[in-house]
């Protein structure tokens, strides 16, 4: 028997108890049974026992984290491939983070190396559970996931005026043996023309990190829009309310296609002990990768940072 997966599906938690694998995975089993029931008139039980699953979640991380858990759990195909944005900082677009010693680690909020800076804004954890599905959905132990995002101002470091001398909110984790990655940093700011967001790079391996064209997989994390509003209300963030208010899913030049299915992050904590973001990411080798590049994030195409 395989203590890993149920009904077919990976778990997240695979040392823990089934019970305590979180909600999105409660919830996404209760979806299954659900189609179960329905056959048997037992649909609208199981659609309240749903309803009070979600309201279980601590109000302060934001109302729709529990539709965003279901998303997550419910999702099953492919990360889509997407463009790495104007500033990937791993050598395809100037400067290359990837090369340096120290990149390798897991709290990414200071600059390390010669920069000493550290981002403010509210203590963020992201973690990525990488699926291999050439080989049937299993963890994908051993790739090195590299992530980075912009600060509070909007800022990405290596690029933005103000935030060039700084290499903070970018590190790499490799997966340990059930493809789990994760990172300690900020909540991330909303700026002009794009979605909150989160980007990362999937490459085979920790020596590869140092040739962008190696990587597997470029995609992005969306976040909720519940939870940005939370965080958005705190000091530090007010710029990005107003452009927020300017940009929906639907509307982002990355994720409107789908409305961020497969890409939404599940939410849970709170804005004064810090929140907790989770994505499956189910990378294919057998695909040929499709992203990367500047792509329509680039400047002056929308969605670029404002220098400061």
């Amino acid at each position: 028997m395989d203590d890993t997966r149920y009904e077919g599906r990976p778990l997240p938690r695979p040392d823990e108890e089934l019970t305590d694998q979180g909600l999105g995975f409660d919830i996404g089993t209760i979806v299954r049974r659900r189609q179960v029931l329905r056959a048997f008139g037992l649909g609208a039980a199981v659609a309240g026992l749903t309803a009070a699953c979600s309201d279980d979640l601590d109000p302060a991380a934001g109302p729709s984290a529990s539709a965003s858990t279901a998303t997550d759990a419910a999702a099953a195909g492919e990360i889509p491939d997407e463009t790495a944005g104007p500033y990937p900082g791993d050598g395809s677009n100037g400067p290359d983070v990837l090369n340096q010693s120290g990149i390798v680690r897991r709290d990414i909020r200071s600059s390390f190396g010669t920069a000493t800076g550290t981002a403010q804004g509210v203590p963020m954890t992201l973690e990525l559970s990488i699926v291999d599905m050439a080989n049937g959905g299993t963890p994908f132990a051993g790739v090195a996931v590299y992530v980075w995002h912009c600060d509070r101002e909007g800022r990405y470091s290596l690029y933005t005026q103000g935030a060039q001398d700084q290499n903070y909110l970018r590190g790499v984790q490799v997966a340990d043996a059930q493809g789990r990655v994760s990172f300690t940093s900020i909540f991330p700011a909303c700026y002009s023309g794009r979605w909150p967001h989160i980007h990362f790079e999937v490459y085979p391996d920790q020596a590869s990190i140092t040739e962008s064209s190696k990587a597997i997989a470029t995609s992005q994390v969306a976040l909720p829009k519940a939870t940005c509003d939370t965080v958005y209300a705190q000091s530090g963030y007010s710029a990005s309310v107003q452009n927020l208010s300017r940009v929906t899913l639907q509307s982002d030049n990355v994720f409107g296609d789908d409305a961020g299915a497969l890409q939404l992050g599940a939410v849970t904590g709170n804005v004064t002990n810090g929140l907790a973001v989770s994505l499956v990411a189910r990378v294919d080798t057998r695909t040929t990768p499709t992203g990367g590049g500047m792509g329509p994030g680039g400047p002056g195409a929308g969605g670029a940072p404002p220098s400061r």
